[in-house]
């Protein structure tokens, strides 16, 4: 059950980096056509610079889903080598949870926010605001999936706890205390999920 879990919301998760990754292609060039409309031909694209913001903000929430999933977003490393490797998992749990409640709000405002602005237009573009707006509870939606998969994989052993790649050189690592150093074998456990 657990590896059906984790190979679908993988799945998910490529998918949301890859439309993320489609929509900074998309933001950039569309910003690269207004500077060329705007500075070389001196007629200004009345469309691209909404539509460069609006795939930008589906990047960001699109892309959100896979830095949650990677354990990529920001982590106060003093914090983790404070606490003992014992109390880890209450920290990850606690982490999750925090990260829970934030997506949730923005899953549920983000779907109040999308169902008001539904019949205003973006201006240039003619079509319903409320599709740029979609990106909030979609990309939360998302996020909030890979937030619990991460949890429930760094719970069941599948995954190590703490930040993904520790920025601690490993002459430093030496003068910190045994029970809080982070676990080569650990660190290297990623790879086999």
């Amino acid at each position: 059950m657990l590896d059906l879990l984790l190979r679908l919301e993988r799945a998910i998760s490529q998918v949301a980096l890859y439309l993320a990754v489609v929509m900074l292609i998309a933001s950039v060039s569309l910003g690269f056509y207004q500077v060329l409309t705007r500075f070389v031909f001196d007629a200004p694209s009345t469309w691209s610079e909404v539509m460069a913001r609006s795939t930008m903000i589906w990047c960001v929430f699109l892309g959100a889903a896979a830095c949650f999933r990677g354990g990529y977003m920001m982590a106060v490393e003093a914090i983790y080598k404070l606490v003992p490797r014992r109390g880890l998992v209450l920290l990850e749990v606690f982490i999750a949870v925090c990260c829970l409640i934030v997506l949730s709000i923005l899953v549920y405002y983000g779907t109040l926010m999308t169902l008001r602005v539904r019949s205003q237009a973006l201006s240039g573009v003619g079509i319903s605001i409320a599709w740029i707006y979609m990106a909030i509870p979609i990309g939360a939606g998302f996020s909030l999936l890979s937030v619990v998969v991460r949890l429930v994989a760094q719970l069941c052993g599948r995954e190590p706890i703490g930040p993904v790649d520790s920025e601690i050189p490993d002459d430093m690592r030496s003068e910190m205390p045994a029970d809080s150093q982070p676990d080569n074998a650990a660190q290297t456990g990623r790879e086999r999920g």
